[in-house]
């Protein structure tokens, strides 16, 4: 039917024949994680108990209890977060009450921060609340290394019993 200038039949795909090649490009495309979604959203009438991760971006406008691990972080004006948050990158304008690890850490003039920042970069606007210690790393992201090392016992003596009373 449009074929100008070649016969009917000659080197045209069959029906049958395109759709197993059609067929099998959408499932390859299923089966392929997507390279860039939509970010996560936590709505404002959201309360959240429990920790989050995600592979992709996450704006937070209600609360969440628990700690938060996206590859970028926005919390918005009403959002609040109590526990830790480690993103790539992290935009405060609402509330956190936790320690931040990120490699890019912005603090809008409306946030409220009570912990620590480990960053690569750090903003922090006018009118900007933040209450705790900062610390630059080149690497913000790997387990932080500010928890104690346990003391060393010696492996030839066990552990002695104690008695109370």
């Amino acid at each position: 039917m449009f074929t100008k200038g070649k016969t009917e039949g000659a080197n045209a795909p069959t029906p049958s024949a395109a759709k197993p090649a059609q067929g099998e490009a959408l499932r390859q495309a299923a089966s392929k994680p997507a390279t860039r979604s939509a970010p996560s959203l936590i709505s404002g009438d959201m309360k959240v108990k429990g920790s989050i991760v995600s592979e992709g971006e996450i704006q937070i406008d209600g609360r969440i209890e628990g700690d938060v691990k996206a590859s970028a972080l926005t919390v918005g004006d009403s959002g609040e977060i109590k526990g830790e948050v480690v993103a790539e990158t992290v935009i405060v304008r609402g509330k956190v009450k936790g320690s931040i690890r990120a490699r890019k850490v912005q603090l809008a003039s409306s946030a409220k921060v009570e912990g620590d920042i480990t960053h690569a970069s750090l903003s922090i606007e006018a009118s900007a609340v933040f209450e705790g210690q900062v610390k630059h790393s080149e690497d913000p992201l790997k387990a932080s290394s500010s928890a104690p090392a346990p003391s060393p016992t010696p492996a030839a003596a066990p552990a002695q019993p104690q008695q109370v009373g």
